[in-house]
C-alpha cells in the first residue's frame, strides 16, 4: 500500500485570529501580524501517529509539506520534490499532487481545508482516492475525516481493506464574501474517498425544507430572558445564535464571533485575543451546530479556542438548534485542536430547541 502525503503548512492559521481563512498573501500576512502560527503539521501528526507500524510506503513532498512530519514519526518516506521557495502556496500543492500520479499511490492524504481539497482534486481528478485531515478554517467538502484522529483511523482501515470508496463532493466558499458575512458555496467537483459514515464529514446541507424562523425567534426569546447580568456571552456564528441578539436589538455578525454583556454588544467579529481580554468571573459560550456536519466547536469558530473553552467550562456552554436541524444531524462533534479537551466535552449535552424544550445530544 503506497500512500501520498501533502501538507498545506498555512492551513487554518487565520481561524483563531478571526480571519476565517488564509487564502491570499495579504490575508496570510495579516494573520501572522495578529500572532497566528502554523498548526497543520500538528494536525497531521495527530492523524498519523497510530500508523507508524502500518504496512504501507509513504511518498511525500519536501520539508513542511510532508517530509518533516513523516520523519518526526520515524518513517522513511520517498520525497518526490520540494517547495519552490520558502513560502508554500497553491502551486506547490498542485505540483506535489501531479508528481504523485507518476508513482501510482493507492491514496493521497492531504492536510488543509476546502481550498487544499480543490487543489488536490484539480490535479488528480478521480484517478487516485483522496482523504483530508481537517486543518482549515472552513470545510464544506465530504472528503475529510471528522477529526484528525478519525482521518487516521480511516486510513488504517483503508490499508486493512475495511473501508470502501465513495464519490464525494468537493466544495469551496468565497473567503472574501465569508469575511463580509455572506456564505457563497460552490461545488467544484467530485473525488473518490475512503468512506465509513461515522468517520467522515457529512456534506454541507445549505437548504432547509421548513420555515423555522418562528422557532428560532422562540429560542432567542428564551436565551435573552435567561442571560445573567455582568456575565460575558461569547456568541458564535449562525442565524440561530443571531436570534438571541435580535431579541436584544443588537446587530450581530452572522459568520463572526461577537461579545455581549449586560444587553450591550461589546465586541464585534473578535479573535481569540479579543475574547480572552474581555473574559471575567462568569462567562458563557452560545453556539449552534454547523448544518449538515454537526460541528459545534472547531469549524468556522476557531476563535473560541481551547483556552477560551477551558476558562468558560463545559457547564456554561449553551447549544441552540431547531429540533428539525438537530434530528437531521444526529451526533454532534467537537474538534478544538486539543484532544484532551475534546475528550472532556464528549458524552451528552443539552440543546435548547424551543422556548420550553431541551433535548440531549451526543457529542463525539
Amino acid at each position: 500500500m503506497r500512500i501520498g502525503l501533502i501538507i498545506n503548512p498555512i492551513a487554518g492559521m487565520g481561524g483563531r485570529v478571526g480571519l476565517k481563512g488564509t487564502d491570499g498573501e495579504d490575508t496570510l500576512r495579516e494573520a501572522i501580524m495578529r500572532g497566528a502560527f502554523p498548526r497543520a503539521q500538528d494536525r497531521a501528526i495527530q492523524a498519523l501517529e497510530t500508523l507508524k507500524k502500518a504496512d504501507s510506503q509513504w511518498v511525500t513532498w519536501g520539508g513542511p509539506m510532508g517530509e518533516d512530519v513523516l520523519k518526526r514519526l520515524g518513517l522513511s518516506p520517498q520525497v518526490l520534490g520540494s517547495p519552490s521557495s520558502g513560502k508554500t502556496g497553491k502551486e506547490d500543492t498542485v505540483k506535489a499532487a501531479e508528481a504523485m500520479l507518476d508513482v501510482s499511490p493507492n491514496l493521497i492524504v492531504f492536510t488543509g481545508g476546502d481550498g487544499t481539497a480543490v487543489d488536490v482534486m484539480g490535479a488528480v481528478g478521480t484517478q487516485v482516492p483522496i482523504l483530508g485531515i481537517p486543518s482549515g478554517v472552513k470545510m464544506y467538502s465530504g472528503v475529510f475525516g471528522t477529526t484528525p484522529k478519525a482521518s487516521g483511523e480511516l486510513i488504517r482501515r483503508f490499508i486493512a481493506g475495511e473501508a470502501s470508496l465513495a464519490e464525494r463532493e468537493v466544495m469551496d466558499i468565497d473567503e472574501e464574501a465569508y469575511r463580509e458575512g455572506y456564505l457563497s458555496a460552490e461545488l467544484k467537483g467530485y473525488s473518490r474517498t475512503p468512506f465509513i459514515a461515522s468517520l467522515v464529514l457529512n456534506e454541507k446541507s445549505a437548504v432547509h425544507t421548513v420555515d423555522e424562523s418562528l422557532i428560532k425567534e422562540a429560542i432567542g426569546e428564551r436565551i435573552a430572558e435567561e442571560m445573567r447580568w455582568d456575565a460575558l456571552y461569547i456568541m458564535g456564528p449562525g442565524s440561530t445564535v443571531a436570534s438571541v441578539t435580535d431579541q436584544l436589538e443588537l446587530d450581530k455578525t452572522i459568520l463572526g464571533i461577537d461579545l455581549v454583556r449586560n444587553g450591550e454588544l461589546i465586541g464585534v467579529d473578535v479573535d481569540e485575543a479579543g475574547i480572552l481580554a474581555e473574559m471575567g468571573d462568569e462567562n458563557y459560550i452560545l453556539i449552534s451546530p454547523l448544518g449538515g456536519m454537526g460541528s459545534i466547536l472547531g469549524r468556522g469558530n476557531q476563535q473560541i479556542s481551547p483556552e477560551v473553552v477551558r476558562r468558560v467550562g463545559k457547564k456554561n456552554i449553551i447549544i441552540v438548534s431547531t429540533a428539525t436541524k438537530l434530528a437531521q444531524i444526529g451526533t454532534l462533534s467537537v474538534d478544538t485542536g486539543d484532544s484532551g479537551l475534546d475528550e472532556e466535552l464528549s458524552g451528552f449535552m443539552r440543546v435548547v430547541v424551543s422556548r420550553h424544550e431541551t433535548k440531549l445530544a451526543k457529542i463525539a
